[in-house]
């Protein structure tokens, strides 16, 4: 049972930073649902949830002696000593192959997008590099799994294109800034500077107020590259806009909350505000993918002198 639990199924919810990638390929390249889209979507999604949990189980017994540290993670079944660490790293290295043979059969682009995620699952939580010891990389380099995900997605759909550039930034930055609300909410909940930095070694360089202030370096930062992705391929998208600053502003507020949920993102379903915004994001983008608006463009172009 603890080695089930070490491959922290429930975090499969995060699964749905694919979904994106998903819908625009569809829609830039005009594919349509079929059986064998459909087929391939869910090998594609049991492809990448299995990279996923293997890359958990390394972070799992990696982070044992750290977790047992923590107020809460102590509990987690590496930090009790209820996983033999010999059948788990044999774990980790089943789950990625598994995953990586079944990559195989979407696409070549697929497949290196899943290999990509699994290398950054060993580069966060293995020593020397181990980047999430290093203050801000930890940040950038959890969250550059966004993109990755995205591009899961998209190589679902179709291997002849190329992900926008743009739209892969604004992903990797509004991934950033909900990683950087994480560290935050964490920080602020432990209040002891010396068990937090024992805890967590990039916290020794952080405090509340650099937290937050990279929070908003990464949310403008997404925001700009949103929008250059916005001009450059579909002006209908501006229109969602102000939900996507209403879903950010939620997420935001919910980080100042004690045991907040931004800690634990399985848990964010739980948080009836924050998936509406979802919801109403998600319906939003999807029929402005596909719902022409040329008055939208003759409104924004830039005036002729």
């Amino acid at each position: 049972m603890a080695h089930l639990l070490i491959a922290r199924l429930d975090h499969s919810v995060k699964q749905i930073f694919i979904l994106p990638g998903i819908v625009l390929a569809m829609a830039l390249e005009g594919a349509h649902l079929s059986w064998t889209l459909a087929g391939k979507i869910c090998v594609g999604l049991l492809a990448a949830t299995l990279i996923a949990c293997s890359n958990y189980v390394l972070n799992e017994m990696l982070d044992a002696p750290f977790d047992r540290l923590h107020p809460t993670k102590k509990g987690r079944p590496a930090a009790c000593g209820r996983v033999h660490f010999g059948w788990g790293y044999a774990q980790w290295l089943l789950m990625m192959a598994a995953g990586l043979a079944l990559a195989g059969t979407i696409s070549r682009g697929f497949l290196l997008s899943a290999m990509a995620l699994w290398v950054m699952g060993c580069v966060y939580n293995i020593a020397p590099v181990r980047t999430k010891d290093l203050p801000y990389i930890d940040v950038l380099s959890e969250s550059i799994n966004n993109p990755l995900r995205f591009c899961l997605g998209w190589y679902m759909v179709t291997a002849s294109l190329l992900p926008p550039m743009s739209l892969l930034l604004s992903y990797w930055m509004l991934g950033a800034y909900f990683m950087a609300l994480k560290r935050f909410s964490e920080f602020r909940q432990i209040d002891n500077w010396q068990v937090a930095s024992n805890y967590r070694k990039s916290f020794r360089y952080y405090s509340e107020e650099s937290l937050l202030n990279s929070a908003v370096f990464y949310a403008a930062t997404s925001m700009l590259f949103f929008g250059a992705f916005i001009m450059r391929y579909r002006m209908e998208l501006i229109l969602a806009f102000p939900l996507v600053a209403w879903l950010m502003a939620i997420y935001f507020g919910l980080s100042f909350r004690h045991e907040s949920a931004v800690q634990n993102p399985e848990k964010l379903y739980r948080e009836p505000k924050l998936m509406l915004a979802l919801g109403l994001c998600v319906g939003v983008f999807w029929l402005l993918l596909f719902v022409d608006l040329p008055w939208l463009g003759s409104i924004l172009q830039r005036s002729q002198s």
